[in-house]
């Protein structure tokens, strides 16, 4: 009977029993920490027992092959001497100093794995606070994520993402910034195409950009190794967070020698990318001193000093646009809806237009993200607007236009996450089908054939930069432009809202109202009748 109970148990039970298995010993972050660093453990065991099969069924269990760390190097997985070997910890679950014996497994597999430096965290179950029952517990509930009880195509990426969005969609504002929804960061591989190149983001956070731009590449027959990611993280944790996410799903990566602050000690300086993708801290505050990076290279052109010590988000967007390749970088990135008009940006904003760098602005629905429910931007920069040929599809000359989208009625699918007993969060979040409609809407605008694509009223609108670029035809029609709106991007400045009450068909609606009045004015006149008549019945005349 217990056979057939263990039989029917569901990936999402068995993730929901690691989760509760720490429940009430420290803090979010650090039970997440431990949680996803005994997965990849488990998981990196995984590999090693496969990939030691198949050297010992090839070469014979000799230890000259069978502990040579290159021979599982080329294989894209990691060696384990045997006491970081998930087989060991599980066996050793139930002594006094387990939490001893993960914390060195993590440390010898960083030592014997130059890849892994910096990823995995130092003494972190021995800082826990958790007894022996607790991370055996643990163990057991990691031990049962298993390729043969679980037939995912992607078991790796399904228990990653949702130990990543469960833990974001638990924590607070600032908990949840490592984690971009999945839905947004599908739209944005969508809307760049990363087919090869070089994939770039200043704020990875847990890797999720790079993950889906992996998984464009496979979705669509592409080549893997023709994609290289580099990125930066400030936070420690979440930086090791992301080599962790990156090193077991076997994606090779940049992330820099250390976390630190893009702007204030840049990693990769002086690299260009093709292509960026990207979800900085919205309104950061004191990204920098008064007196710091005045005459930094990376604001040349957009404003006079550098961006306000108040507000990073332009500071990024410069930071952002300097890293493109200048002939054909390409870069999708989120921001608050704030950034679109904000008076104390609006020199800056203004000569980032006018340089023509913006491709597109589409505003989001509200309520996508787990740690704040405003809606936010999507900006697509472009540093080539011209007509060419871009992956396949001709395009035509789109210089000085810009593309908006206001997609905030698109609000109807909901996704339930159970965060805890009775505690769930409802998130909105785009389908597939809604992505591939904002993506034909976009690549329609984009096509030499200007038959595919229309302006649509209450969802997008093409809008010329400059006055200077109306036809006299558009002049004469008072055609609006960026520039007479003063270089503000919200997309409501443009976009056509159709006044609904004016749907009223007038001549039914008219004989309606024409058939009550003539009821009113009959039951009024019946009324003086009665009331004439009362008053002449105490002698009272009444006209």
């Amino acid at each position: 009977m217990a056979k057939d109970k263990e039989k029917t148990v569901s990936l999402e039970d068995v993730l929901w029993d690691c989760r509760v298995s720490l429940r009430g010993v420290g803090s979010l972050d650090k039970n997440r920490d431990a949680v996803i660093s005994l997965v990849f453990l488990k998981f990196a065991g995984d590999k090693f027992k496969k990939c030691r099969e198949q050297i010992i069924k090839e070469y014979g269990e000799i230890p000259a092959f069978v502990e040579k760390p290159s021979f599982y190097n080329a294989e894209n997985v990691f060696y384990l001497k045997e006491t970081a070997r998930w087989t060991y910890i599980v066996d050793h679950a139930s002594q006094n100093d387990i939490a001893v014996i993960i914390d060195q497994a993590m440390a010898d597999i960083e030592n014997d794995n130059p890849s892994l430096a910096g990823a995995l965290s130092k003494n972190l179950f021995s800082t826990l606070g958790a007894d022996k029952n607790k991370i055996k517990s643990l163990i057991d509930s990691v031990n049962r994520i298993d390729e043969k009880r679980f037939h995912e195509e992607d078991l790796i990426g399904r228990v990653y993402e949702y130990f990543l969005q469960i833990y974001a969609a638990s924590g607070t504002k600032e908990d949840g910034e490592f984690y971009t929804p999945a839905s947004i960061v599908k739209l944005i591989a969508e809307m760049i195409e990363p087919y090869d190149g070089v994939v770039y983001d200043p704020c990875c956070g847990s890797g999720g950009m790079f993950v889906q731009s992996m998984k464009f590449v496979d979705k669509h027959n592409g080549n893997r190794d023709k994609i290289s990611v580099i990125g930066q993280e400030s936070v420690q944790e979440t930086w090791r967070l992301c080599k962790m996410n990156l090193a077991i799903r076997g994606i090779a990566h940049n992330l820099g020698k250390t976390n630190a602050s893009t702007f204030t000690d840049d990693q990769h300086k002086d690299k260009k990318v093709d292509y960026i993708m990207a979800n900085p801290p919205f309104n950061l505050k004191n990204w920098r001193t008064e007196n710091e990076l005045i005459n930094d290279a990376r604001w040349s052109g957009y404003c006079e000093t550098a961006p306000r010590v108040s507000n990073a988000n332009y500071a990024w967007i410069l930071h952002m646009i300097s890293k493109l390749d200048v002939n054909h970088g390409i870069a999708g990135f989120l921001l608050a809806n704030g950034a679109l008009g904000d008076s104390d940006d609006a020199e800056i904003r203004k000569n980032i237009l006018l340089k023509d760098k913006v491709e597109a602005i589409i505003v989001l629905p509200r309520d996508m993200f787990y740690t704040t429910d405003i809606s936010v931007t999507l900006w697509i920069i472009n540093m080539n607007k011209r007509a060419g040929t871009v992956n396949g599809r001709k395009v035509r000359d789109r210089s000085h236009e810009v593309l908006f989208m206001d997609l905030r009625t698109w609000d109807n699918n909901i996704e339930e996450i159970t965060i805890d007993k009775g505690k769930k969060k409802k998130k909105t979040v785009l389908t597939d089908g809604q992505i591939a409609k904002i993506k034909e809407i976009y690549t329609n605008w984009q096509s030499k054939d200007r038959t595919l694509y229309r302006d649509i009223p209450e969802l997008c609108k093409s809008v010329k930069v400059n006055n200077s670029d109306l036809t006299d035809e558009e002049i004469k029609n008072n055609v609006v432009t960026i520039e007479k709106q003063n270089y503000a991007l919200m997309p409501s400045k443009y976009i056509e809202f159709i006044d609904h009450d004016l749907d009223i068909d007038y001549h039914t609606e008219m004989q309606r109202i024409q058939k009550e009045m003539s009821e009113v004015i009959k039951q009024e006149r019946e009324s003086q009748k009665l009331l004439s008549a009362a008053f002449k019945g105490i002698g009272y005349g009444i006209d």
